[in-house]
């Protein structure tokens, strides 16, 4: 190993301590915010505003959760947020990998003009006011669907599985011909068991995605009880107004304000919790799915 070292010249040297610098530049930034954010949940808000962070655990305390987890807005939110996730992903990646194995066929009739299709919606869009009046007119607003349908299928995720299909050897497909499979019993038999990382990684992506929206949710559902976890997340966080639920007992605009402090960090780790628990058992299968299905083909 140090024969190797050594035989490295200045400039590889000077790569190498540059990048691991950069990396660890980069870890940084993605923990220090994580820390702080999870020992400001636990800090009371007057000491944080006036000293920062302090490891001074007299002064940590759970109310903040206690208040989060009292609170029944959050919790339906976080049971909206959870089903509308959920239902997404199902939907949205059965719909992908769906599309995505014809397109991946070389023999198939019009694939110039369905690929020119599909690309030009990914730059052109109906715009917020038509996708407006169009999901009114199908009677979508204050339903499930005006959030799960409009963005169900991703024309770069079917990209994507498309890649990933025509890096599968074509001897597969000949040799489940040959045994007399069909197209959809090759699909689902054969193909789909094979494709489980690039499978894992639509779903991550389409999870998250829909997990950390708000926008959609914020423009289509005006009912309170239907709304997902990240509208009372934003509620709390830009607009600085608590539920009701949650300030019963409190008055005064200066205590308001204290308990918005108070709960921001603590709704965050909770909000976050889903996301940070999925990553470790969908890594296996990440690196493997981007990898392949973006690179060859």
């Amino acid at each position: 190993m140090k024969a190797k070292i050594r035989k490295k010249t200045l400039a590889d040297r000077t790569f190498y301590v540059v990048g691991y610098l950069l990396l660890g530049l980069f870890t940084m930034a993605i923990i220090v915010p994580i820390v702080y954010v999870l020992i400001a949940s636990f800090m009371d808000p007057t000491v944080l505003q006036n000293q920062g962070i302090s490891f001074d655990f007299s002064t940590w305390s759970t109310d903040a959760y206690r208040r989060v987890f009292e609170n029944r807005m959050i919790w339906i939110g976080f049971k909206n947020s959870l089903v509308y996730s959920v239902s997404f992903t199902v939907i949205s990646v059965g719909i992908t990998i769906l599309a995505a194995y014809p397109m991946s066929k070389k023999d198939l009739v019009g694939k110039k003009f369905f690929n020119a299709f599909f690309v030009i919606t990914m730059f052109f869009g109906g715009g917020l006011v038509p996708t407006y009046l169009l999901i009114s007119d199908l009677n979508m607003l204050d339903t499930i669907w005006a959030i799960i349908l409009p963005n169900a299928f991703n024309v770069w995720n079917m990209i994507l599985a498309r890649t990933y299909y025509q890096s599968i050897p074509t001897e597969l497909r000949e040799a489940s011909s040959v045994d007399g499979a069909s197209e959809l019993v090759h699909f689902f038999k054969i193909l789909f068991p094979v494709c489980k990382p690039i499978i894992a990684v639509l779903a991550l992506y389409q999870f998250v995605g829909m997990w950390n929206s708000y926008f959609d949710p914020m423009i289509y559902l005006n009912n309170a009880d239907m709304q997902p976890l990240q509208l009372v997340l934003r509620s709390i966080l830009i607009q600085n107004t608590p539920e009701p639920g949650m300030i019963a007992d409190i008055t005064g605009m200066a205590e308001m304000a204290k308990l918005a402090e108070l709960l921001k960090y603590s709704t965050i780790v909770v909000a976050s919790l889903p996301l940070l628990i999925m990553y470790p058992f969908f890594q296996k299968y990440f690196d493997k799915g981007i990898m392949v299905g973006s690179v060859k083909g």
